[in-house]
């Protein structure tokens, strides 16, 4: 997305760097930019508190930065963030568990990495929704898997190996961890009968969506805040035009076998 972007903006030459979910990759990363001397960053930080030292350093340096995804508090320089609306995100995971079983079921939430901003606010709006009707809404297992899809298959292994009877809906902050879910689904042959929601609305979660065997994920715009990032940072490299407002956050929605045409990336699945 953002090759394409800059293409249209024009007279842009785009370093992409894999942070690779590492905080000293990222850093190193940050830091690798300032001594070329680049004209700004825009980044997706892996831990909001971890980069806050490094995106200090490119504030200091008078490199503008514009986050996505997740937002930086710490370090108050930053010149804008464009990101998806995460409690949102989250509340409309809880709002189609409501729609699914609308008299009340058992839950089972795989949340994100301790501390990232994403993680926190998705649980918040989950919670949010579903904490209102805790008596009909049973959360009967809740741990973090770290947005990692190995654990989040081991950790559902270990959690149904542990049930008496499963849960009748699997919530997870991301897709990785939603498809290492949906492999412990298939070996106790539950998949289909385990409702599954993801989020990020990935290509490969999309394919599952597509056959059957995922309920729905949620799409965040990746592209949306890509280019609203670019738009931000070259409007203020070209013209010295800071944004109207320096936190800009699209709202997620819901995608299910019925409206899977409204995802950003079903061009992408195989």
């Amino acid at each position: 997305e953002g090759k394409d972007e800059a293409n249209k903006l024009g007279n842009i030459e785009l370093i992409i760097g894999d942070g690779q979910r590492s905080s000293p990759k990222e850093t190193a990363d940050v830091e690798a930019a300032i001594t070329k001397g680049v004209d700004g960053i825009v980044i997706s930080p892996n831990d909001a508190e971890a980069l806050a030292p490094g995106l200090q350093e490119a504030v200091d340096a008078k490199v503008p930065v514009v986050t996505i995804d997740r937002r930086v508090n710490k370090v108050p320089g930053i010149l804008g963030h464009v990101g998806a609306d995460n409690v949102k995100g989250g509340e409309a995971q809880g709002e189609l568990i409501e729609k699914l079983f609308p008299n009340g079921c058992t839950v089972m939430n795989l949340q994100g990495q301790s501390g990232s901003s994403p993680a926190i606010d998705r649980n918040k709006g989950l919670h949010d929704v579903l904490d209102k009707a805790k008596d009909r809404y049973k959360m009967v297992f809740e741990d973090t898997a770290g947005f990692d899809r190995a654990k989040g298959l081991s950790m559902t292994e270990s959690a149904l190996a542990s049930m008496k009877t499963p849960p009748d809906v699997i919530v997870c902050a991301n897709d990785d961890m939603a498809l290492g879910a949906l492999e412990a689904l298939k070996a106790r042959n539950l998949m289909g009968k385990v409702k599954l929601i993801g989020f990020d609305a990935l290509p490969e979660a999309l394919g599952q969506i597509k056959a059957g065997n995922m309920t729905a994920t949620i799409e965040q715009m990746p592209g949306g805040q890509v280019k609203g990032a670019l738009d931000t940072l070259v409007s203020f490299i070209r013209e010295g035009k800071k944004p109207a407002q320096a936190v800009t956050l699209l709202t997620p929605i819901a995608i299910t076998s019925d409206n899977l045409n409204q995802a950003e990336r079903l061009n992408e699945v195989k």
